[in-house]
């Protein structure tokens, strides 16, 4: 499959920020909720679900979303528990739009490596034309032994398009663009890790794919 060449940030931004109205986004991997939260607050005529195994870090948002609306509850989220190897059948076919920022561990090698079977349960949860959006900042020297660790090769925009672009193709997913950020060029991602993140020089990568 040929796949664009790199495209300049700006749709990545506006892709990553837009308010676009209706919808259901799944956040994989939502750490502390940080992402999700903010999201649901700007837009609310969104639904918003965060998925991570570790609920331990979701306490605090988890109590403050069922506060009322003037006091920073948001009625549009919703937590579940889950890897993204055992995701809900409940959640097929809901989500408009999927994220993955900063993945780590198991997630990370999941999307960086491309298996096929995990990208299908990514898929299942996707309506048709759904936006799936990859965010990794991997730094081949401070995180050599995580890298080795899940086997990882360079997720850089020639495996991606080389390696990924089919893997991807094959469990539902069209790339249509993807790229290299500096740090400056980083949008705003509203969590906690992008955050401690902010003026690190590792390298950022991203893909934009469509559920096919």
């Amino acid at each position: 499959m040929a796949v664009p060449p790199d495209n300049s940030t700006d749709t990545f931004s506006k892709l990553s920020l837009a308010t676009t109205g209706e919808g259901v986004v799944v956040d994989i991997g939502t750490g502390d909720g940080l992402f999700v939260y903010r999201s649901a607050r700007q837009n609310p005529n969104k639904f918003y679900i965060g998925i991570d195994p570790n609920v331990r870090p979701l306490e605090k948002i988890s109590e403050k979303i069922h506060r009322k609306s003037s006091k920073g509850g948001a009625s549009n989220v919703l937590f579940v528990q889950s890897t993204i190897e055992e995701l809900s059948t409940e959640l097929e076919g809901v989500a408009d739009e999927v994220h993955i920022h900063f993945p780590w561990g198991s997630l990370l090698k999941a999307v960086a490596a491309g298996d096929t079977a995990v990208l299908q349960g990514v898929r299942r949860i996707c309506a048709f034309d759904a936006l799936l959006e990859v965010v990794i900042g991997l730094d081949e020297s401070r995180d050599r032994s995580e890298i080795t660790r899940l086997g990882l090769e360079s997720f850089s925009v020639d495996f991606i398009d080389s390696v990924l672009a089919s893997n991807y193709l094959a469990a539902g997913f069209e790339i249509t663009e993807r790229g290299r950020l500096r740090p400056g060029e980083w949008p705003e991602f509203k969590s906690s890790w992008a955050r401690r993140l902010r003026g690190d020089t590792r390298p950022i990568t991203y893909l934009i794919a469509r559920a096919v």
